[in-house]
């Protein structure tokens, strides 16, 4: 996909960060994360790797709209989401961002598609979807992850890479500007992470703004761009050729 900037200028960032930072009250305060600066560009796919402690978590929460800076401003899609309201800010984590987390969070009494669909419930923006739209849009999402073969399966008949993908597809089913994958692969096995990482490739590859937080250098080095943290600090880590 063409990133070239036209006559209007360069595309808004997805994520920026502006001296973003968040101190935990204590006593003694503890700087989870110092104040730091970071854009991602709309079609990137940057890593974030950091040993445990090291602030990942803070950073992940911050970026996915579940904990708010106490310092700094963070906009998304240009919008600062520090002057929203909550329930504002609820809808547009609901609207612009996907989550995979290393656990599934499949409910295992609905099938692949019902996960999937499920979603929606949660964050239609345009009034409540049909039964019948969800159920269609829930379809597409499991064919792009390559799951059209097994949209009536239950999650205890799925392996490890097969939820997986259910949950990416629950993730992309509305469309975010944002997929957010936090250890996606933590619970598989090196082959089934391999197909997973090989996802999101195509997955970015189709013009997904990707933001893999990770431990695992092999991980990391899939993203286009690689930021470490460390005690809290954020820095710019590798330009991947």
């Amino acid at each position: 996909m063409s990133e070239a900037p036209d006559a209007a200028g360069p595309a808004t960032p997805v994520i920026e960060f502006r001296q973003v930072g968040l101190t935990y009250p204590g006593p003694p305060p503890v700087a989870a994360l110092k104040p730091c600066d970071l854009a991602v560009a709309p079609g990137e796919y940057v890593t974030v790797i950091g040993p445990s402690g090291s602030g990942k978590s803070t950073f992940l929460n911050i970026a996915g709209l579940l904990d708010a800076p106490t310092t700094g401003h963070y906009l998304l899609d240009g919008i600062d989401t520090g002057t929203l309201p909550d329930a504002d800010r609820t809808a547009l984590r609901g609207r612009r961002i996907g989550f995979v987390f290393q656990s599934f969070h499949l409910l295992p009494h609905r099938s692949a598609a019902e996960n999937v669909a499920l979603a929606m419930l949660y964050t239609a923006t345009r009034g409540r979807r049909a039964a019948a739209e969800r159920h269609e849009l829930a379809r597409a999402a499991l064919v792009r992850v390559g799951l059209g073969h097994r949209l009536d399966a239950l999650p205890t008949r799925l392996s490890g890479g097969e939820r997986q993908r259910v949950a990416i597809a629950r993730a992309l089913v509305g469309r975010p500007s944002l997929l957010l994958c936090d250890e996606p692969t933590g619970n598989l096995d090196t082959v089934t992470a391999e197909s997973i990482l090989a996802l999101l490739d195509e997955l970015h590859a189709q013009g997904l703004t990707v933001l893999l937080i990770t431990h695992d250098p092999q991980v990391a080095a899939r993203g286009r761009r690689t930021v470490a943290i460390r005690d809290g600090l954020l820095r710019e880590e590798v330009v991947a050729a």
